[in-house]
Formats: C-alpha cells, sequence, structure tokens
C-alpha cells in the first residue's frame, strides 16, 4: 500500500474519531442539561409539594385555633385562656411531613386606630407628634391638616401617588401608606411575630431586622394597635346590658335588682342628657356599702307594690352605693347599639396600651404595672371593669377616664400560624399564614387572609 494512501486512510480515521468525540461530547453535554433540567424539576416538584403540604398545614393550625376560641368561655378572656397558653395544641405540632406552630394574638389588648386620640398615639413608644397628626388626617373626612399633619394633596403628589383614606382604617397594614410610619417603626423587631428575642433580632445589622443590641425586643407598633376591635353589648352571660340613660325606673330595678330608691336616683340624676359613662353613677360622695341587700330590697318593693298597687306613691331616691355598683357595673351601658368599637381588655392589654389609656404619666406607668401584677395572680383574670375599683388597682378619678374605654371580654382575634416542611430532620419549605376571626358572629367570620412569606 502506497504511502499516499495509508495517508488518506489515517485522516478518514482521525475525522472518525474527531466525530466520535464531538458526539460524545455533544451526549455529554445534553445528558448533563437533561440531567441538571430533571434535577430542577425534582427540586421544584418537592418544593411544590412541601409548599402544599404546609398550606394545608396551615390551615389545620389556624383551624385547630378556631376550635379553641369557640370553645372557650366568654366570662372573661385573659392570658391564662387556652387561646393564649396552649404549648400543647400550639407548638411544634406534627402533622404529614410538616410541623406547625400557632399564636394567638387578642386584638382587644390593642388599641383601635380608628378610634384612638392623640394624645394616646403619643404615648406609644417612638411616636412623634407629625406622625400622630397624619395618623388622624388619614382617617378624618375632612381636607384640613392638624398642626403637623398632611392631607390628600402630600400622597397624590408622591412619585407614586395614590388617595387618602379620609375614613376608617380598613386593615391595620394601611397605616404603612401613613406619612412617616415606615417598617421598622411599624413592625419593631420581632419580624416573625413569635414574641421572642431571637438572636437575629439582637445582632445589630449582621442580619435582618436592624436592631440596636440592646437585648431588649423593641415591638413595633402592629402590637399596639388595630382596626377590628369591638366590645359586644352585652354582660358575661351573654344578655344584653341595660342602658342607664334611657330604661325607666320599673326596668332598672328589675333587671338589675336594684332598689326602687336606687333606681329613682338614677332616673332623676341623669336628667334630659342622659350618662356619658357608666363611672358617671359614682363620685366621692357615694356610700360605701347599701343599707340592705339588693335581695331584700327587691322582696320588700315587690311586697310594697303588691300592699300598695300600681299606682303607689314615691319614695324618697337613694343614691347608688359603691358595692351595689360594683355588682351591677358589666351589666349596665350608656350605649344604645350592639357593638362598641375601641375598647381594650384590661386582661391581655400589654403595658403602653394601658399607659396610653390612663394619660401616661409616671404615675399612670406605675397603675399599668399595678394592673398587669393584679391579673397575672388572678386564674380568671377581672371579671367586670369595676374590679380596677374594689380591687384599689385604680382611684375614681382615673377609673372615671378609663371607664368607657375599657373591657375585659373579646370577639377578635388574630391567628399566626408558622409551618415548615421536614425533610426527615432537616428544615424545607417554610410558610406562614395570619388570619384575623371573628368569633362574635356564628359561624365565626374571616375579617383577613394572608398567607405567603415576610411580613404579614
Amino acid at each position: 500500500m502506497s504511502l499516499k494512501k495509508m495517508s488518506v486512510n489515517g485522516d478518514k480515521k482521525g475525522l472518525v474519531l474527531v466525530g466520535v468525540l464531538w458526539i460524545v461530547a455533544v451526549l455529554t453535554v445534553i445528558a448533563t442539561s437533561v440531567g441538571h433540567n430533571s434535577r430542577l424539576d425534582t427540586k421544584v416538584s418537592t418544593m411544590r409539594t412541601e409548599e402544599l403540604r404546609c398550606k394545608w398545614a396551615c390551615r389545620a393550625g389556624i383551624e385547630t385555633a378556631v376550635g379553641v376560641l369557640n370553645e372557650d368561655l366568654r366570662e372573661s378572656d385573659n392570658l391564662t385562656d387556652l387561646w393564649s397558653d396552649n404549648a400543647e395544641d400550639f407548638n411544634d405540632v406534627s402533622l404529614e411531613k410538616c410541623w406547625f406552630s400557632v399564636r394567638v394574638i387578642d386584638e382587644s389588648s390593642k388599641l383601635n386606630i380608628n378610634t384612638v386620640t392623640k394624645q394616646q398615639l403619643l404615648e406609644l413608644p417612638y411616636m412623634e407628634e407629625d406622625i400622630a397628626d397624619a395618623i388622624i388626617d388619614w382617617r378624618d373626612q375632612d381636607d384640613t391638616p392638624n398642626a403637623e399633619g398632611v392631607e390628600g394633596g402630600y400622597y397624590e403628589n408622591l412619585t407614586i401617588g395614590y388617595a387618602i383614606r379620609n375614613g376608617p382604617f380598613k386593615t391595620i397594614r394601611e397605616l404603612l401608606l401613613v406619612k412617616g410610619v415606615t417598617e421598622e417603626l411599624f413592625y419593631g423587631e420581632d419580624t416573625n411575630f413569635n414574641g421572642l428575642l431571637d438572636y437575629n433580632e439582637k445582632d445589630g445589622d449582621e442580619s435582618p431586622p436592624v436592631d440596636n443590641r440592646d437585648d431588649v425586643l423593641d415591638k413595633g407598633w402592629i402590637s399596639y394597635l388595630t382596626c377590628y376591635s369591638y366590645d359586644r353589648n352585652v354582660d358575661a352571660e351573654g344578655n344584653r346590658r341595660i342602658n342607664i340613660s334611657q330604661a325607666n325606673e320599673r326596668q332598672l330595678q328589675n333587671s338589675l335588682g336594684i332598689r326602687r330608691s336606687q333606681a329613682q336616683w338614677i332616673v332623676e340624676k341623669r336628667g334630659n342628657n342622659g350618662f356619658n359613662s357608666i363611672a358617671d353613677l359614682i363620685d366621692n360622695s357615694s356610700p360605701q356599702q347599701p343599707q340592705q341587700s339588693s335581695q331584700q330590697s327587691s322582696q320588700q318593693s315587690s311586697q310594697q307594690s303588691s300592699q300598695r298597687g300600681s299606682q303607689s306613691g314615691s319614695q324618697q331616691a337613694e343614691p347608688l352605693d359603691l358595692q351595689t355598683f360594683y355588682e351591677i357595673a358589666d351589666k349596665i351601658t350608656v350605649n344604645s347599639g350592639d357593638q362598641i368599637a375601641g375598647r381594650v381588655n384590661i386582661n391581655t392589654a400589654p403595658k403602653w396600651v394601658l399607659v396610653a389609656l390612663l394619660g401616661g404619666s409616671e404615675a399612670d406607668e406605675q397603675i399599668a404595672e399595678n394592673i398587669i401584677a393584679y391579673r397575672a395572680g388572678m386564674v380568671d383574670g377581672t371579671q367586670s371593669i369595676s374590679d380596677l375599683m374594689s380591687e384599689g388597682l385604680v382611684n375614681l378619678e382615673a377609673f372615671k377616664r378609663i371607664a368607657n374605654n375599657i373591657t375585659t371580654r373579646s370577639d377578635v382575634f388574630t391567628i399566626r400560624c408558622f409551618a415548615t416542611a421536614d425533610r426527615g430532620g432537616v428544615s424545607g419549605t417554610t410558610l406562614q399564614t395570619v388570619v384575623v376571626v371573628d368569633r362574635g358572629k356564628s359561624p365565626y367570620t374571616t375579617l383577613y387572609w394572608y398567607q405567603g412569606a415576610g411580613n404579614l
């Protein structure tokens, strides 16, 4: 075979080899790409499966909390109730390769942003006068700004403008639209809403959120403000309260079990203008104790009425004593509506909310601390707002300031559920859900629902 022919054959073999190598390389790239895509598909599929599991785990947590709330006794609501203190049902519950944790927050433990006064706002941590004015301007119905506030023109002229509400806040996160309200002020350091000072919440700028490294959990305004709270105008047994500004003597006597003379005094004292608060029934001259029990008085009045007939004459009016007031305080009202917006539950409110209600002085701070210490020692909390006076926690002046703004029961709650997929002992996909429910209606009503990641 000639050298020329051998060279040609060699070139052909070389080309074939190069071609084979190229084919192998292409197939390798294709295989790698397919494998990579397959792994991505597997990961996506796994994440979607985990997300679905977390979604239903969150739903299970929400329904668990709703069930506890529905089973809860309604005489009073406090932080020792199962909806607040329930580690067994709420913490790290395992469900279908997930675990979830639930936290329930009483919305009536907060100041209602739609009824709060400017002075009360200014008692909150880090609140400034210009922000307080802007909040009031956002919700009022006029176009006249307060001293340091802003109205619609400011918001409309922003780079991305929007309209001012000029009406009640619909959700508390709407507060973030108000001039001066930042996420740091609104959410604080407790961005995962677990109520605990986690490591990332005390490490300064090392990891989100930004914090001041002071080893104290600074809660944001979302912990002190709400737009959902109200008080049902009923007593501890669910009976409609008696309006002392409208009820006649017979209604007052029969419904409250008080003396006829006391009912007559209430009618005379209210005059034509009625009462502004149930606290108007008492003053510094009110007797401490009744002359005889309400039951004896009712029996005596019934016997006298039977003897004299329906046309019996009137007797001298008798001022309401403090002991009787304490007994009937939860049964009376000066409001005609079914609901009273914005009342704060003194059994669940944090210190700064109580301070804001009381007025904000150093003495008010001490009163707030005394209330918190007292309720902590009570298994069932305070049963009536009058307990604040009867137990010596507030004086008459302080009670008159806050009587119209407080309650001992709650119906609207925020439920937060955090679900994490379990990858054989390793945490996988996480999901959180926040729901605001009103158990005052049957079945309960959902006022707000959000599911996802990040701040809710």
